[in-house]
């Protein structure tokens, strides 16, 4: 804890992240002090470590999908909509086109230059062939119209089709993702159970070591409203537990926090981390301020947001809660201002 105060007493954020590194690096120190009686074995916790990573990883491809999949959903939805608005569309002008019809056939039984010949009024007889003609080339029009009307209802069921295809392909995806992560997170519990009671505790300690506690971020101001907003919200989740494929607000994931924080400013962001990675102007590292969002690896699979002095907001892993941790804490961080 001495080490901590160290760490808050500093300001700015080179001097915040160089300080929580070397808090890191005390605490791994710390922990490796642990007699071995008392802590795990370095295989066991580096194996554990390493499907913790691969189920994040295989959470954001399950978030991905289940996104699309959600808007698949919605533009099935709509396709069908369309489809039964242009069916009632065609289904009136048949009905137009049916009236048209019978007006045709009664005012044409007899040969025109006959109808003329027997009429009482012959003038009567000219207004109305002329009314028909009238109707002839309306019922050309119509029949115009319903033609092009029934090609735009075939077009919008074949696309309602390949809709609901990729839809079926993207449940597959979802269902494929959600069983990587958890066949990575059973065999993770196997691992940690397997351990003895000892061990097993101090891996428990080592995953939540007191990092849920209040850095000093005076001095951290927000460049925005909205970026106070958000930062606002995520500590507001520090000790809400991780939950693979939440977004809030009793559970987050590493991407369901921030796209859960930045919804409370008022902030649509994309689903997955990497996503969020390009929801923004990127910036450099050494100029990051409070609110802006941290991706970490090579693949973007995990993210936090920056608090300031040095000091990240995000959701771990399963058996972490969302805390504190300093910004260097995994390699390959970018930083993205939304």
């Amino acid at each position: 804890m001495g080490s901590h105060r160290r760490l808050v007493q500093t300001s700015g954020f080179n001097r915040g992240a160089g300080a929580a590194l070397c808090v890191l690096s005390a605490a791994a120190a710390a922990l490796g002090a642990v007699p071995a009686s008392a802590a795990p074995s370095d295989d066991t916790r580096a194996e554990v470590d390493r499907l913790y990573e691969q189920a994040e990883q295989a959470t954001e491809a399950y978030n991905k999908a289940d996104e699309s999949a959600d808007a698949l959903r919605e533009e099935v939805g709509s396709a069908q909509d369309d489809i039964a608005r242009q069916q009632e569309r065609i289904n009136s002008m048949r009905e137009t086109l049916g009236s048209l019809a019978g007006a045709q056939y009664r005012s044409g039984g007899l040969d025109p230059s006959l109808a003329l010949l027997f009429s009482d009024d012959p003038d009567d007889y000219l207004d109305k062939a002329a009314v028909l003609d009238r109707i002839n080339a309306q019922q050309a029009d119509e029949l115009k119209d319903l033609q092009e009307a029934m090609r735009e209802l075939a077009q919008e069921r074949s696309e309602a089709a390949r809709k609901l295809g990729e839809l079926e392909r993207s449940r597959k995806a979802v269902a494929s993702h959600k069983r990587t992560v958890e066949h990575k997170l059973a065999k993770a519990r196997e691992l940690l159970n397997a351990l003895p009671d000892d061990e097993r505790a101090a891996y428990d300690r080592a995953s939540r070591s007191g990092r849920a506690e209040m850095p000093d971020l005076s001095g951290a101001v927000a460049p925005s409203g909205r970026a106070a907003a958000a930062v606002a919200a995520a500590r507001s989740a520090i000790g809400k537990p991780y939950v693979w494929g939440a977004n809030g607000p009793n559970g987050f994931d590493c991407s369901g926090l921030m796209q859960w924080s930045y919804a409370q400013a008022g902030v649509s962001l994309p689903r997955t981390s990497q996503a969020q990675r390009y929801a923004g102007r990127q910036v450099p590292l050494s100029q990051a301020q409070p609110g802006d969002l941290v991706t970490y690896r090579g693949d973007a699979s995990h993210v936090g947001m920056y608090v300031g002095n040095g000091q990240v907001v995000h959701a771990p892993y399963p058996g972490a809660p969302v805390r504190y941790d300093p910004v260097g804490m995994m390699p390959g961080a970018t930083v993205t201002r939304p």
